[in-house]
Protein backbone atom coordinates (compact mmCIF):
# COMPACT_ATOMS: atom_id res chain seq x y z
CA UNK A 1 0.00 0.00 0.00
CA UNK A 2 1.66 3.44 -1.04
CA UNK A 3 1.30 6.73 0.83
CA UNK A 4 -0.88 7.65 -2.40
CA UNK A 5 -3.63 5.21 -1.77
CA UNK A 6 -3.66 6.14 2.09
CA UNK A 7 -6.82 8.74 2.29
CA UNK A 8 -8.09 6.60 4.48
CA UNK A 9 -5.65 7.04 6.99
CA UNK A 10 -5.08 10.19 7.20
CA UNK A 11 -2.24 10.04 10.06
CA UNK A 12 0.06 8.32 7.58
CA UNK A 13 -1.08 10.04 3.93
CA UNK A 14 2.63 11.05 3.51
CA UNK A 15 4.56 8.88 4.84
CA UNK A 16 6.40 6.14 3.03
CA UNK A 17 4.56 2.68 3.66
CA UNK A 18 1.67 2.53 5.89
CA UNK A 19 2.01 -1.35 5.99
CA UNK A 20 5.44 -1.28 7.07
CA UNK A 21 4.77 0.86 9.98
CA UNK A 22 1.25 -1.37 11.06
CA UNK A 23 3.51 -4.41 11.30
CA UNK A 24 6.16 -2.70 13.04
CA UNK A 25 3.48 -1.55 15.73
CA UNK A 26 2.49 -5.37 15.57
CA UNK A 27 5.51 -6.88 15.60
CA UNK A 28 6.77 -4.65 18.37
CA UNK A 29 3.72 -5.55 20.52
CA UNK A 30 3.68 -9.00 20.22
CA UNK A 31 7.11 -8.59 21.34
CA UNK A 32 5.95 -6.73 24.54
CA UNK A 33 3.16 -9.90 25.36
CA UNK A 34 5.89 -12.60 24.79
CA UNK A 35 7.24 -10.86 28.26
CA UNK A 36 4.59 -11.39 30.21
CA UNK A 37 4.60 -15.24 30.93
CA UNK A 38 8.27 -14.41 32.00
CA UNK A 39 6.70 -11.48 34.55
CA UNK A 40 3.55 -13.80 35.72
CA UNK A 41 5.98 -16.87 36.76
CA UNK A 42 6.93 -14.66 39.51
CA UNK A 43 3.17 -13.88 40.84
CA UNK A 44 3.73 -16.42 43.91
CA UNK A 45 7.06 -14.75 45.06
CA UNK A 46 6.00 -11.11 44.86
CA UNK A 47 6.58 -10.76 41.18
CA UNK A 48 10.53 -10.79 41.96
CA UNK A 49 12.40 -12.19 38.98
CA UNK A 50 16.29 -11.20 40.07
CA UNK A 51 18.28 -13.42 38.52
CA UNK A 52 15.57 -16.30 36.85
CA UNK A 53 17.07 -17.30 33.67
CA UNK A 54 15.52 -15.79 30.36
CA UNK A 55 13.44 -18.30 28.21
CA UNK A 56 13.88 -18.56 25.00
CA UNK A 57 10.43 -16.65 23.92
CA UNK A 58 11.96 -13.06 25.81
CA UNK A 59 14.85 -12.99 23.42
CA UNK A 60 12.24 -14.13 20.32
CA UNK A 61 10.22 -11.10 21.61
CA UNK A 62 13.05 -8.81 21.66
CA UNK A 63 14.34 -9.04 18.49
CA UNK A 64 10.27 -8.61 17.89
CA UNK A 65 10.53 -5.52 19.15
CA UNK A 66 13.78 -4.66 17.66
CA UNK A 67 12.45 -5.68 13.91
CA UNK A 68 9.37 -3.86 14.64
CA UNK A 69 11.06 -0.38 15.58
CA UNK A 70 12.97 -0.35 12.81
CA UNK A 71 10.64 -1.31 10.39
CA UNK A 72 7.87 1.29 11.99
CA UNK A 73 10.69 3.82 11.26
CA UNK A 74 11.34 3.31 7.86
CA UNK A 75 7.31 3.45 7.28
CA UNK A 76 7.49 7.07 8.79
CA UNK A 77 10.01 8.15 6.47
CA UNK A 78 8.19 10.25 3.98
CA UNK A 79 6.89 9.13 0.69
CA UNK A 80 8.79 12.13 -1.67
CA UNK A 81 11.47 13.87 -1.59
CA UNK A 82 11.95 17.14 -0.96
CA UNK A 83 10.91 19.62 -3.30
CA UNK A 84 12.62 23.52 -3.21
CA UNK A 85 9.87 25.53 -2.04
CA UNK A 86 9.61 29.38 -0.26
CA UNK A 87 8.68 28.40 3.47
CA UNK A 88 6.55 31.58 4.22
CA UNK A 89 3.37 30.98 6.47
CA UNK A 90 1.52 33.68 8.20
CA UNK A 91 1.30 33.34 11.89
CA UNK A 92 -2.14 32.11 13.35
CA UNK A 93 -3.60 35.53 14.23
CA UNK A 94 -7.50 34.56 14.68
CA UNK A 95 -8.16 36.20 17.53
CA UNK A 96 -10.39 33.09 18.68
CA UNK A 97 -9.91 29.24 19.72
CA UNK A 98 -11.58 27.09 17.65
CA UNK A 99 -12.42 23.55 17.38
CA UNK A 100 -9.37 22.00 16.01
CA UNK A 101 -7.28 24.62 18.67
CA UNK A 102 -9.09 22.65 21.55
CA UNK A 103 -9.07 19.16 20.35
CA UNK A 104 -5.26 19.50 19.79
CA UNK A 105 -4.74 20.67 22.91
CA UNK A 106 -6.47 17.79 24.77
CA UNK A 107 -4.62 15.44 22.33
CA UNK A 108 -0.90 16.98 23.23
CA UNK A 109 -2.24 17.61 26.75
CA UNK A 110 -2.48 14.11 27.03
CA UNK A 111 0.42 13.29 25.44
CA UNK A 112 2.59 14.63 27.91
CA UNK A 113 0.98 13.09 30.63
CA UNK A 114 1.67 9.60 29.25
CA UNK A 115 5.39 11.18 28.59
CA UNK A 116 6.13 12.96 31.98
CA UNK A 117 4.89 9.99 33.89
CA UNK A 118 7.81 7.39 32.40
CA UNK A 119 10.72 9.39 33.99
CA UNK A 120 8.75 10.49 37.04
CA UNK A 121 8.29 6.45 37.48
CA UNK A 122 11.27 5.88 38.58
CA UNK A 123 11.60 7.59 41.46
CA UNK A 124 8.65 4.90 42.62
CA UNK A 125 10.38 1.84 41.26
CA UNK A 126 13.77 2.72 43.21
CA UNK A 127 12.49 1.10 47.14
CA UNK A 128 11.48 -2.00 45.27
CA UNK A 129 14.59 -2.26 42.35
CA UNK A 130 16.43 -1.63 45.40
CA UNK A 131 15.23 -4.37 47.63
CA UNK A 132 14.69 -6.83 45.14
CA UNK A 133 18.14 -6.90 43.38
CA UNK A 134 19.81 -5.89 47.69
CA UNK A 135 21.22 -2.86 45.55
CA UNK A 136 23.19 0.08 47.50
CA UNK A 137 22.14 3.91 46.81
CA UNK A 138 24.88 4.22 44.77
CA UNK A 139 24.38 1.40 42.50
CA UNK A 140 20.53 1.77 41.96
CA UNK A 141 21.70 5.25 41.17
CA UNK A 142 22.72 3.80 37.89
CA UNK A 143 18.69 3.55 36.87
CA UNK A 144 17.55 7.21 36.83
CA UNK A 145 21.27 8.06 35.46
CA UNK A 146 20.63 5.79 32.67
CA UNK A 147 16.72 7.11 31.92
CA UNK A 148 18.17 10.74 32.22
CA UNK A 149 21.40 10.39 30.30
CA UNK A 150 18.55 8.76 27.51
CA UNK A 151 16.17 12.07 27.90
CA UNK A 152 18.76 14.44 27.21
CA UNK A 153 20.13 12.23 24.03
CA UNK A 154 15.99 12.23 23.15
CA UNK A 155 15.35 15.73 23.42
CA UNK A 156 18.31 16.49 21.11
CA UNK A 157 17.48 13.62 18.41
CA UNK A 158 14.06 14.25 18.22
CA UNK A 159 14.01 18.02 18.51
CA UNK A 160 16.46 17.44 15.02
CA UNK A 161 13.71 14.37 13.54
CA UNK A 162 11.15 17.07 14.30
CA UNK A 163 12.51 19.58 12.00
CA UNK A 164 13.68 16.89 9.26
CA UNK A 165 10.83 14.27 8.96
CA UNK A 166 7.67 16.36 10.79
CA UNK A 167 6.36 16.43 13.80
CA UNK A 168 3.34 13.98 13.46
CA UNK A 169 6.51 11.13 12.67
CA UNK A 170 8.65 11.91 15.21
CA UNK A 171 5.32 11.63 17.90
CA UNK A 172 4.94 8.05 16.50
CA UNK A 173 7.92 7.23 16.73
CA UNK A 174 8.13 7.72 20.41
CA UNK A 175 5.13 6.07 21.15
CA UNK A 176 6.51 3.14 19.26
CA UNK A 177 9.67 2.74 21.52
CA UNK A 178 7.25 3.56 24.60
CA UNK A 179 5.77 0.15 23.76
CA UNK A 180 8.70 -1.45 23.53
CA UNK A 181 10.19 -0.66 26.54
CA UNK A 182 7.34 -1.72 28.76
CA UNK A 183 9.96 -5.15 28.48
CA UNK A 184 12.00 -3.44 31.45
CA UNK A 185 9.47 -4.56 34.05
CA UNK A 186 9.90 -8.11 33.03
CA UNK A 187 13.71 -8.10 33.05
CA UNK A 188 15.57 -10.27 35.35
CA UNK A 189 19.04 -8.44 35.52
CA UNK A 190 19.65 -5.50 37.11
CA UNK A 191 21.88 -4.69 33.58
CA UNK A 192 18.82 -5.06 31.18
CA UNK A 193 16.75 -2.98 33.69
CA UNK A 194 19.06 0.02 33.51
CA UNK A 195 19.65 -0.79 29.44
CA UNK A 196 15.81 -0.49 29.40
CA UNK A 197 15.52 2.69 31.18
CA UNK A 198 18.20 4.06 28.54
CA UNK A 199 15.38 3.14 25.81
CA UNK A 200 12.45 4.93 27.46
CA UNK A 201 14.38 7.97 28.87
CA UNK A 202 15.10 8.72 24.90
CA UNK A 203 11.78 8.22 23.99
CA UNK A 204 10.25 10.14 26.76
CA UNK A 205 12.79 13.02 26.02
CA UNK A 206 11.33 13.59 22.52
CA UNK A 207 7.85 14.24 23.29
CA UNK A 208 8.41 17.83 25.19
CA UNK A 209 10.06 19.62 21.94
CA UNK A 210 7.76 18.09 19.33
CA UNK A 211 4.80 19.22 21.49
CA UNK A 212 5.93 22.69 21.69
CA UNK A 213 7.12 23.11 18.79
CA UNK A 214 3.44 21.68 17.47
CA UNK A 215 1.65 24.14 19.51
CA UNK A 216 3.37 27.53 18.64
CA UNK A 217 3.14 26.67 14.78
CA UNK A 218 -1.03 26.13 14.99
CA UNK A 219 -2.04 28.60 18.29
CA UNK A 220 -3.02 32.44 17.51
CA UNK A 221 -0.38 34.43 18.25
CA UNK A 222 -2.88 36.02 20.91
CA UNK A 223 -3.37 32.74 22.97
CA UNK A 224 -0.63 31.34 22.20
CA UNK A 225 1.86 31.71 25.00
CA UNK A 226 -0.77 31.13 27.91
CA UNK A 227 -2.09 28.60 25.72
CA UNK A 228 1.54 26.47 26.00
CA UNK A 229 1.70 27.03 29.55
CA UNK A 230 -1.64 25.52 30.07
CA UNK A 231 -0.62 22.66 28.37
CA UNK A 232 2.73 22.00 29.60
CA UNK A 233 1.60 22.43 32.81
CA UNK A 234 -0.97 19.93 32.72
CA UNK A 235 0.98 17.64 31.31
CA UNK A 236 4.32 18.36 33.65
CA UNK A 237 2.03 18.11 36.98
CA UNK A 238 -0.55 15.43 35.64
CA UNK A 239 2.38 12.93 34.41
CA UNK A 240 3.44 13.01 37.97
CA UNK A 241 0.17 12.48 39.42
CA UNK A 242 -0.68 9.15 37.27
CA UNK A 243 2.44 7.88 38.51
CA UNK A 244 2.06 8.14 41.95
CA UNK A 245 -1.42 7.18 41.58
CA UNK A 246 -0.31 4.00 39.51
CA UNK A 247 2.03 3.77 42.55
CA UNK A 248 -0.17 3.90 44.98
CA UNK A 249 -3.02 1.25 43.73
CA UNK A 250 -0.75 -0.64 41.68
CA UNK A 251 2.98 -1.39 42.95
CA UNK A 252 1.40 -3.01 46.65
CA UNK A 253 -0.08 -5.66 44.82
CA UNK A 254 1.78 -6.21 41.37
CA UNK A 255 5.29 -5.37 42.34
CA UNK A 256 6.99 -1.77 41.07
CA UNK A 257 7.32 -3.95 37.60
CA UNK A 258 3.83 -3.31 36.97
CA UNK A 259 4.63 0.60 36.60
CA UNK A 260 6.79 -0.35 33.47
CA UNK A 261 4.24 -2.40 31.67
CA UNK A 262 1.76 0.60 31.99
CA UNK A 263 4.03 1.76 28.62
CA UNK A 264 2.29 -0.99 26.40
CA UNK A 265 -1.35 0.83 26.40
CA UNK A 266 -0.35 4.38 27.19
CA UNK A 267 1.98 3.99 24.11
CA UNK A 268 -0.84 2.54 21.94
CA UNK A 269 -3.15 5.06 23.11
CA UNK A 270 -0.87 7.51 21.85
CA UNK A 271 -0.14 5.68 18.19
CA UNK A 272 -4.31 5.51 18.29
CA UNK A 273 -3.91 9.48 19.52
CA UNK A 274 -1.84 10.45 16.29
CA UNK A 275 -4.90 10.51 14.01
CA UNK A 276 -6.08 13.56 15.86
CA UNK A 277 -2.84 15.54 15.57
CA UNK A 278 -1.85 17.79 11.93
CA UNK A 279 1.13 17.36 10.73
CA UNK A 280 3.70 20.45 10.52
CA UNK A 281 2.65 22.59 7.56
CA UNK A 282 5.98 23.66 6.95
CA UNK A 283 7.10 19.93 6.43
CA UNK A 284 4.00 19.36 4.14
CA UNK A 285 5.19 22.54 1.79
CA UNK A 286 9.19 21.20 2.14
CA UNK A 287 7.39 17.76 0.63
CA UNK A 288 5.79 20.39 -2.18
CA UNK A 289 2.03 19.45 -0.64
CA UNK A 290 0.99 22.74 -0.50
CA UNK A 291 -2.94 22.56 -1.14
CA UNK A 292 -2.59 20.03 2.23
CA UNK A 293 -0.48 22.25 3.76
CA UNK A 294 -2.84 24.74 2.77
CA UNK A 295 -6.16 23.18 4.63
CA UNK A 296 -4.56 22.07 7.67
CA UNK A 297 -3.18 26.02 8.05
CA UNK A 298 -6.86 27.20 7.15
CA UNK A 299 -7.85 24.77 10.18
CA UNK A 300 -6.03 26.93 12.54
CA UNK A 301 -6.70 30.20 11.32
CA UNK A 302 -3.48 30.70 9.41
CA UNK A 303 -2.97 31.34 5.61
CA UNK A 304 0.50 30.91 2.99
CA UNK A 305 1.95 33.65 1.55
CA UNK A 306 3.56 33.45 -1.83
CA UNK A 307 4.94 29.97 -1.87
CA UNK A 308 6.36 29.28 -5.23
CA UNK A 309 8.87 26.85 -6.29
CA UNK A 310 12.47 28.68 -6.66
CA UNK A 311 16.02 27.28 -8.21
CA UNK A 312 17.27 24.66 -5.36
CA UNK A 313 20.41 26.46 -4.91
CA UNK A 314 17.96 30.05 -4.33
CA UNK A 315 16.30 28.30 -1.42
CA UNK A 316 18.07 25.89 0.56
CA UNK A 317 16.34 22.70 1.56
CA UNK A 318 18.49 22.50 5.16
CA UNK A 319 17.17 24.10 8.31
CA UNK A 320 18.88 27.85 8.69
CA UNK A 321 21.28 27.65 11.81
CA UNK A 322 20.43 29.52 15.00
CA UNK A 323 21.18 33.30 14.85
CA UNK A 324 24.78 34.25 16.62
CA UNK A 325 22.29 37.02 18.59
CA UNK A 326 20.05 34.86 20.66
CA UNK A 327 23.46 32.89 22.27
CA UNK A 328 23.21 35.08 25.32
CA UNK A 329 19.31 34.27 25.90
CA UNK A 330 20.12 30.25 24.78
CA UNK A 331 22.64 30.29 27.68
CA UNK A 332 20.21 32.13 29.89
CA UNK A 333 17.65 29.57 29.08
CA UNK A 334 19.78 26.54 29.56
CA UNK A 335 21.12 27.35 32.87
CA UNK A 336 17.29 28.09 34.19
CA UNK A 337 16.61 24.37 32.34
CA UNK A 338 20.02 23.26 34.48
CA UNK A 339 18.13 24.42 37.43
CA UNK A 340 14.88 22.98 37.33
CA UNK A 341 16.44 19.64 36.28
CA UNK A 342 17.94 19.74 39.32
CA UNK A 343 14.71 19.90 41.15
CA UNK A 344 12.71 17.59 39.05
CA UNK A 345 15.15 14.89 39.03
CA UNK A 346 17.33 15.17 41.70
CA UNK A 347 14.91 16.05 44.35
CA UNK A 348 11.09 14.88 43.53
CA UNK A 349 12.62 11.57 42.11
CA UNK A 350 14.23 10.54 45.22
CA UNK A 351 11.49 11.73 47.13
CA UNK A 352 9.80 8.07 47.86
CA UNK A 353 12.57 6.74 48.32
CA UNK A 354 14.13 8.91 50.77
CA UNK A 355 10.60 9.19 52.55
CA UNK A 356 10.58 5.21 52.56
CA UNK A 357 13.87 5.53 54.22
CA UNK A 358 12.85 7.93 56.96
CA UNK A 359 10.35 5.04 57.82
CA UNK A 360 7.01 5.53 55.54
CA UNK A 361 5.58 2.99 54.37
CA UNK A 362 5.90 3.15 50.04
CA UNK A 363 1.64 3.75 49.95
CA UNK A 364 1.57 6.18 52.27
CA UNK A 365 4.45 8.30 50.53
CA UNK A 366 3.03 7.72 47.18
CA UNK A 367 -0.28 8.93 48.84
CA UNK A 368 1.49 12.37 50.00
CA UNK A 369 2.84 12.42 46.24
CA UNK A 370 -0.41 11.75 44.71
CA UNK A 371 -2.46 14.38 47.04
CA UNK A 372 0.61 17.20 46.42
CA UNK A 373 -0.05 16.67 42.81
CA UNK A 374 -3.81 16.97 42.84
CA UNK A 375 -3.54 20.46 44.76
CA UNK A 376 -0.92 21.42 42.74
CA UNK A 377 -3.46 21.22 39.34
CA UNK A 378 -5.14 24.51 40.01
CA UNK A 379 -2.11 26.84 39.85
CA UNK A 380 -1.38 25.40 36.53
CA UNK A 381 -4.10 27.89 35.53
CA UNK A 382 -2.30 30.80 37.64
CA UNK A 383 0.48 30.26 35.87
CA UNK A 384 -1.08 30.02 32.68
CA UNK A 385 -2.73 33.54 33.46
CA UNK A 386 0.68 35.19 34.70
CA UNK A 387 2.42 34.25 31.33
CA UNK A 388 -0.27 35.32 29.59
CA UNK A 389 -1.33 38.80 31.29
CA UNK A 390 1.56 39.55 33.26
CA UNK A 391 5.62 39.74 32.02
CA UNK A 392 6.84 36.01 31.01
CA UNK A 393 9.86 36.79 32.37
CA UNK A 394 8.53 37.69 36.04
CA UNK A 395 6.02 34.50 36.04
CA UNK A 396 9.62 32.14 35.46
CA UNK A 397 10.80 34.37 38.31
CA UNK A 398 7.56 33.68 40.33
CA UNK A 399 8.12 30.12 39.72
CA UNK A 400 11.75 30.01 40.70
CA UNK A 401 10.75 31.31 44.14
CA UNK A 402 8.32 29.16 44.67
CA UNK A 403 10.43 26.57 44.01
CA UNK A 404 12.98 27.82 46.51
CA UNK A 405 10.30 27.96 49.39
CA UNK A 406 9.19 24.58 48.62
CA UNK A 407 12.89 23.13 48.47
CA UNK A 408 13.88 24.79 51.61
CA UNK A 409 10.38 22.95 53.19
CA UNK A 410 11.72 20.00 52.01
CA UNK A 411 14.85 20.28 53.43
CA UNK A 412 14.27 21.35 56.87
CA UNK A 413 10.77 18.95 57.37
CA UNK A 414 11.20 16.58 60.18
CA UNK A 415 9.78 12.99 60.00
CA UNK A 416 7.06 14.06 63.47
CA UNK A 417 5.10 16.80 61.64
CA UNK A 418 3.37 13.86 59.74
CA UNK A 419 2.00 14.10 56.18
CA UNK A 420 1.05 17.79 56.80
CA UNK A 421 4.54 19.34 56.55
CA UNK A 422 5.25 16.80 53.97
CA UNK A 423 2.20 18.24 52.34
CA UNK A 424 2.78 21.59 52.17
CA UNK A 425 6.49 21.22 51.09
CA UNK A 426 6.52 19.23 48.20
CA UNK A 427 3.48 20.98 46.97
CA UNK A 428 5.26 23.93 46.96
CA UNK A 429 8.18 21.94 45.40
CA UNK A 430 6.14 20.26 42.84
CA UNK A 431 3.91 23.81 41.65
CA UNK A 432 6.92 26.03 41.29
CA UNK A 433 9.27 23.07 39.66
CA UNK A 434 6.30 22.17 37.19
CA UNK A 435 5.78 25.86 36.47
CA UNK A 436 9.01 26.24 35.43
CA UNK A 437 9.36 23.72 32.49
CA UNK A 438 5.80 24.91 31.56
CA UNK A 439 6.91 28.67 31.29
CA UNK A 440 10.71 28.07 30.01
CA UNK A 441 10.08 25.81 27.22
CA UNK A 442 6.86 27.89 25.65
CA UNK A 443 9.26 30.55 26.18
CA UNK A 444 11.83 28.86 23.57
CA UNK A 445 9.28 27.90 21.15
CA UNK A 446 7.94 31.29 21.18
CA UNK A 447 11.30 32.84 20.84
CA UNK A 448 13.62 30.43 17.87
CA UNK A 449 12.25 30.54 14.44
CA UNK A 450 10.47 28.36 12.84
CA UNK A 451 13.10 26.33 11.08
CA UNK A 452 14.53 25.34 14.26
CA UNK A 453 12.12 25.27 16.57
CA UNK A 454 12.36 22.18 17.04
CA UNK A 455 16.21 21.59 17.77
CA UNK A 456 16.08 24.67 20.03
CA UNK A 457 13.26 23.78 22.05
CA UNK A 458 15.07 20.21 22.43
CA UNK A 459 18.48 21.32 23.20
CA UNK A 460 16.64 23.30 26.38
CA UNK A 461 14.02 20.54 27.19
CA UNK A 462 17.57 18.42 27.45
CA UNK A 463 19.05 21.01 29.83
CA UNK A 464 16.08 20.35 31.85
CA UNK A 465 17.41 16.87 32.06
CA UNK A 466 21.29 17.29 32.49
CA UNK A 467 20.50 18.89 36.35
CA UNK A 468 19.22 15.81 37.53
CA UNK A 469 22.81 13.79 35.74
CA UNK A 470 24.96 16.65 37.53
CA UNK A 471 22.76 15.57 40.92
CA UNK A 472 23.76 12.49 40.38
CA UNK A 473 27.35 13.12 39.41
Amino acid sequence: MSARSTSAFPALGERRHLVAFVVGCIAVTAGVLLHIPMYWMGRDQGFQLAEMPMDASMYWGMAAILAGSLLAAWGLLPAERWKAQRVDVAAPDHPQLGRAHYVLMVVLTTALVIDVMKPASLGFVLPGVRAEYGLGTLTVAWLPFAALCGTVIGSILWGVLADVFGRRASILLSSVLFVGTSICGAMPSFGWNVGMCFLMGAAAGGMLPVTYALLAETMPARHRGWVLVLVGGLGSVGGYLVASLAAAWLEPILSWRALWFLNLPTGLALVALSALIPESPRFLLRLGRREEARATLARFGSILRDDVEVPVAAQPIAPAAIPAGVLPMTIALSVCGLASGLINFGVLLWLPAHMVSLGHSLAWSSGVLALSSVLALPTVLVAAWLYGRWSSKRAILGALACSAIGLAGVIHVQNDLGPTGWLASVTLLIVGSNAIVAMLLPYAAESYAAATRGRAVGWIAACTKLGGRCRRG
